[in-house]
């Protein structure tokens, strides 16, 4: 369990590749690893992985070819930037909202706008998402808790202020790269729920 509320960024390399899978390396100067241990889980960029081995400045985890096609890790692999967050502990603050680090689908960038220190960006979401989405609403973007501004059929819009800007790799982001969406888990529970109610499900 997350909160969304990333620590630190880390660069990916592969360190080792298999036709179903592939290990990869996550280096970071300023992600805490005085208390990281074997099978921690840490989000990668929204994706929860599991470590298998670390050092004082990095650490590996294997990603199955079901991660690879889910999310967007296959295409950082090669010093890609991440947004890294360790698991919660329960005696923490909450600062974000509840994310699992089990990515729902892909974001597209559709534009990017400065508004004043802010930036606004807009994301084009696959339609079978869409009905999770609500203004002023969670939503997980690359492992980074949000709240959606605005919602329309097929895209949602979310503004940053500089604090996120440079502490995530949002500030990277421009028109066209594919982002990690997780929608509120709220949402789907309540779509189980409500669904049980009116025979829907």
């Amino acid at each position: 369990m997350f909160t969304g509320i990333v620590t630190a960024t880390g660069r990916v390399s592969i360190k080792k590749k298999a036709k179903d899978a592939m290990t990869i390396g996550v280096e970071s100067a300023d992600f805490d690893f005085s208390d990281v241990l074997l099978g921690d889980s840490i989000a990668v960029s929204g994706a929860c992985l599991t470590v298998i081995s670390f050092t004082d400045k990095e650490f590996d985890a294997d990603v199955s070819l079901e991660t690879l096609s889910k999310t967007s890790l296959g295409t950082r692999v090669d010093g890609g930037l991440v947004n890294l967050e360790k698991a919660m502990k329960a005696d923490s603050r909450f600062g974000g909202h509840i994310v699992t680090g089990h990515v729902d689908g892909l974001g597209e960038v559709n534009n990017v706008q400065k508004v004043g220190d802010y930036i606004e960006f807009t994301i084009k979401i696959p339609q079978h998402l869409s009905r999770y989405f609500a203004a002023k609403g969670s939503v997980c973007v690359d492992g980074v808790s949000l709240t959606v501004n605005a919602v329309s059929e097929d895209n949602f819009t979310f503004m940053t202020i500089p604090h996120t800007l440079s502490m995530t790799t949002l500030g990277g982001l421009s028109r066209g790269l594919i982002v990690n969406l997780e929608i509120d888990i709220i949402a789907r529970y309540l779509e189980r729920l409500m669904g049980e109610r009116f025979g829907e499900l």
